[in-house]
């Protein structure tokens, strides 16, 4: 089956549950572009989490993307001081400031001038503010060719908060880097829980751009003792499957429950059913 063929086969599928409101589905290309290496040269949007989120799964693809808008939905500081104090702040706003520093230095590092809009919502708390994340982003995408962001697998409340909201405010093609989930009761770095339906494209990285990334992720040194020494040889894409939210994530548990947050995943679930 050639590639074409793939989309086509796929798009008689829905990216999640949409809205009355949103546009109809529309079979596109853009994994399979992003895989290849190419330029981008359309309105693509960038939805992530946390500032660092860029850097550790999209990495070189930020400067391919020509016409990125880059959303940050959190500032990453939550608002219980846990890591902040552990880091030696004394203030959320503080903790916060620190990594929208770290977040200027990671762009700088890998070249990347995308048009940036900080939503400025505190880390562990998007799935408190749905509604508002909902409306929010149905404005900021309009427009755009496509959106990347999150898959819904359990691996932060935030990352399934993104996926959500996307799949709620955005008709359009939804593709998906891979983050982090729960798989054999330890945190999987930088792949998917596997999908038939949803088919994962994967380019290597050279040395030169393994190198490059390493040093992005780097510069978010407030983060280290969450990402220790990963650091990435490959990207990978899919379009997003369509998923069951109202359902645990597609591991069947999410790691974010062990860490003992006040966030849990049922407690996700549930807020997300109100929307």
């Amino acid at each position: 089956m050639s590639m074409s063929e793939r989309w086509a086969a796929i798009a008689v599928r829905s990216n999640c549950s949409p809205g009355p409101a949103l546009r109809p589905f529309v079979p596109h290309d853009l994994a399979a572009r992003l895989a290849s290496g190419e330029r981008i040269e359309e309105p693509v949007a960038i939805v992530v989490a946390h500032p660092d989120d860029e850097s550790l799964w999209l990495g070189t693809a930020l400067k391919r993307l020509a016409r990125a808008t880059l959303i940050h939905l959190t500032d990453g500081a939550p608002t219980d001081m846990r890591d902040a104090t552990r880091l030696g702040f004394r203030s959320r706003g503080d903790y916060a400031a620190r990594r929208a520093g770290e977040l200027d230095a990671a762009l700088g590092t890998l070249a990347a001038t995308p048009r940036r809009i900080a939503y400025d919502f505190a880390d562990q708390s998007l799935a408190y503010g749905l509604p508002e994340l909902i409306a929010r982003l149905r404005a900021d995408l309009a427009g755009m060719r496509a959106v990347l962001t999150h898959p819904y697998e359990g691996g932060h409340p935030d990352h399934d908060s993104a996926a959500f909201a996307v799949c709620r405010a955005f008709g359009g093609e939804i593709v998906e880097f891979a983050c982090y989930h729960l798989a054999g009761g330890e945190r999987a770095w930088g792949i998917f829980w596997p999908d038939a339906d949803a088919p994962e494209l994967v380019r290597a990285l050279d040395r030169d751009e393994q190198a490059l990334v390493g040093l992005a992720i780097d510069a978010h040194a407030s983060q280290r003792a969450v990402t220790g020494c990963w650091r990435p040889a490959e990207e990978r894409w899919r379009r997003a499957p369509r998923y069951d939210f109202a359902a645990l994530p597609p591991p069947g548990a999410a790691l974010y429950d062990s860490f003992g947050w006040a966030i849990t995943s049922r407690g996700w679930r549930e807020l997300a059913a109100r929307c």
